[in-house]
């Protein structure tokens, strides 16, 4: 992450590790959804102070490398407002017996530098990952005053791609689904994409069976 804090600002892409299968689970349903809002919860592990993805429930869902948990809490003594959106979520079988992790943007600021501007900018960056778009939001000084200027709704232009693939990795989430979108919807209160979602997920399911029923039947199994 940027070290210039005289910039009020930092911004980048880091990786998120888990502590086990079981519990980075919850990180493929839908309560972690690509492009959502996690604050960041610090606890001391063997010494050492490691920064945690919290999600909206409640739930620790990822952790963040000692020197990325430093930077983190600088930030936070400081006052800022820490943010991580979720990227991505990926299982790598190495080490053995494997585990989840993932990316996520942090994007930290000092609220007293136009707090509604870059909770805006967190909202429309947020918005736009969920598409797996990734603006560099590594800001300079002209980037900063754009968010400003704009109120929060500006976009960077470049993108930062994904990690190279390497073996034993695979990217299981990097988009929101439609599915997600709706029961998202309906747990901000729009009762009528919440219905819309489980109808989609009740037909899609009717539509599998349905298909795998003629699907044996072709084959005279019926």
């Amino acid at each position: 992450m940027q070290n210039d804090i005289s910039l009020g600002y930092a911004g980048s892409y880091e990786r998120f590790d888990t502590v086990s299968k079981k519990e980075a689970s919850v990180l493929m349903g839908a309560d972690c959804l690509v492009g959502d809002r996690f604050s960041i919860e610090f606890k001391t592990q063997d010494n050492t102070v490691v920064a945690w993805m919290k999600n909206k429930f409640g739930a620790l869902v990822g952790f963040f490398s000692p020197e990325i948990s430093r930077q983190l809490q600088i930030y936070e003594a400081r006052g800022w407002k820490l943010t991580a959106l979720l990227s991505f979520v990926a299982y790598t079988d190495t080490p053995e017996p494997g585990a989840y992790c993932g990316e996520a943007a942090l994007i930290c600021y000092d609220p007293r530098n136009g707090a509604d501007s870059f909770e805006r900018f967190i909202d429309t960056i947020g918005k736009v990952m969920e598409d797996s778009i990734r603006p560099d939001i590594s800001l300079s000084h002209d980037g900063v005053q754009h968010v400003l200027q704009e109120n929060g709704n500006w976009v960077p232009t470049a993108r930062i791609p994904l990690p190279e693939k390497v073996d034993g990795m695979a990217i299981l989430k990097r988009r929101r689904k439609i599915s997600e979108g709706l029961i998202e919807q309906g747990r901000a209160g729009n009762k009528g994409c919440y219905a819309v979602s489980w109808a989609f997920i009740a037909v899609l399911a009717i539509a599998v069976v349905a298909g795998a029923y003629f699907g044996l039947k072709a084959l005279g199994v019926f």
